[in-house]
């Protein structure tokens, strides 16, 4: 893991019980091998990079970097790395073609770490998922995150609805040939959460 202790977060949030998360802007190059190493688990075959070189994922990172459109960032629980997050505007990406995209919307890509450094942690990915959810709703002043999980995922889906999110459409995601990006076709089930239910006091 590259040292980012030194590196600026965009977002800290200290959870009741659980830790200190903080949401920091991912380094293409210095964070590829903590990167590649999750990305290449088993468990990650939803994210589409296994059997990626440490550098390609630095690649597709420094394209992702050089976009006004699409984020990546790391999140980090007391110091520790807890996962990976990436947001994109719904209008510039291919999922718009599957459902009619509103007005402050934006999209999240999401890989968590199972579980802590120490082991099993209850209200790992419940404390995570507040901490993100705060950011692009309330930090970036958004009025609805929508989400594209593989429909086969059902355990990444079921963590987002046990979270407030309501399920939409399973849709096909097109297929993405471009010099640049390749996304095969994705069957994806689309789910939201609006900032009215998520943070009902500051809607």
């Amino acid at each position: 893991m590259s040292d980012t202790t030194t590196r600026e977060a965009v977002h800290t949030q200290t959870v009741d019980g659980f830790g200190t998360v903080r949401i920091l802007r991912l380094d293409p190059h210095a964070d590829a091998a903590t990167v590649h190493a999750w990305v290449s688990e088993e468990r990650a075959a939803f994210w589409g990079m296994n059997g990626l070189t440490p550098q390609q994922v630095a690649e597709i990172y420094a394209h992702l970097d050089s976009l006004d459109t699409h984020h990546a960032y790391l999140l980090e629980k007391d110091g520790e790395p807890a996962g990976l997050l990436q947001t994109y505007e719904p209008e510039a990406d291919r999922v718009s073609e599957c459902y009619t995209v509103e007005p402050g919307d934006i999209g999240i890509h999401l890989l968590l770490l199972p579980i802590g450094p120490h082991g099993t942690r209850p209200g790992w990915t419940s404390a995570l998922l507040s901490a993100v959810a705060r950011y692009v709703l309330l930090v970036l002043d958004k009025r609805r995150v929508v989400i594209d999980p593989d429909v086969r995922n059902e355990k990444a889906i079921a963590r987002f609805l046990k979270q407030g999110f309501v399920a939409g459409d399973a849709v096909v995601l097109p297929e993405i040939d471009l010099p640049d990006v390749h996304l095969p076709e994705k069957h994806a089930q689309l789910a939201f959460l609006t900032r009215e239910v998520a943070f009902p006091g500051d809607a």
